[in-house]
Formats: structure tokens, C-alpha cells, sequence
């Protein structure tokens, strides 16, 4: 079986906006792939299929629980800033701290989703189910 991971999929860009998110998420990173492919079912059951790219569609869903109210501001402040993510306009650099550190890797992403931020009376943070979609990757040093 190969050792296939995202990473190998997709191609070098630059970011929109020059910051890399390097908070460390403390949950399991899960990643979407899809493909950009149209099948049509006629009801005589055959199919007509349209591949309208056969570049890999990837997504990640992360998790910040129990953060430091200054790790939640600096997400917070990346998504909200008109000259940063400005929600899912600009793209930005992601390391992705859910892969072991001999293979982790730094994405292209955008915001997907919108942000939601909780605090508890204790003052710890948390942001919880953001979603990214990778838009390709930074080229290892």
C-alpha cells in the first residue's frame, strides 16, 4: 500500500496573503477529497460521465479546543481582518500540525466555512470545526 497523502496531490502555489497559521490543533485533523467529476443516471440505468478536472478537490476540518485566548484572537483576527483571510477571499499559509513532525507540511489554504469561537468562564478558548480547502501546497525546504 502506498504512503499517499495530500501533499503529493497537489501543486505548488503562493498565498494571497503572506502568513503562516502554525497554532497547533489538538484534535484530529480530517481530510475531504473529491473530484470535480458530473455522472448522470438515465433510467434506463446507463450513466454519462463528464470529468470537468481531474485535479483532486481537498478539504481539512479543524479543531482548536482548550487554546489560549491570544492563539484564539490570532484566528479570530486572520479571518475577520480585511487585509488577511478576509473571510474566504484570501488565501494563506497552513503547517499542518495534525502529521507527525518528520512529515509535516505547509498548505496553501482559504477559510471554508464560517468561524465560530466559544469561551468558557475559565477563559479558555475555543474555535471548533473550521473548515479549510486546500488550494495546493508550499514546496518543502
Amino acid at each position: 500500500m502506498a504512503n499517499a497523502e495530500m501533499y503529493d496531490y497537489l501543486s505548488t502555489i503562493t498565498a494571497d496573503y503572506d502568513y503562516t497559521l502554525t497554532i497547533p490543533c489538538r484534535a484530529t485533523v480530517l481530510e475531504r477529497g473529491q473530484k470535480n467529476i458530473h455522472i448522470k443516471e438515465y433510467d434506463d440505468e446507463s450513466e454519462s460521465r463528464v470529468a470537468r478536472s481531474k485535479q483532486s478537490i481537498m478539504y481539512v476540518n479543524v479543531q482548536f479546543p482548550n487554546i489560549t485566548e491570544a492563539n484564539a484572537g490570532t484566528i479570530f483576527d486572520l479571518f475577520h481582518g480585511e487585509a488577511k483571510a478576509c473571510g474566504s477571499l484570501y488565501s494563506f499559509r497552513w503547517t499542518n500540525t495534525g502529521e507527525p513532525v518528520a512529515s509535516r507540511h505547509t498548505y496553501v489554504v482559504r477559510f471554508a466555512s464560517r468561524l465560530s469561537r466559544g469561551v468558557i468562564p475559565t477563559y479558555i478558548y475555543s474555535i471548533q470545526g473550521i473548515e479549510f480547502k486546500v488550494l495546493g501546497r508550499i514546496v518543502d525546504p
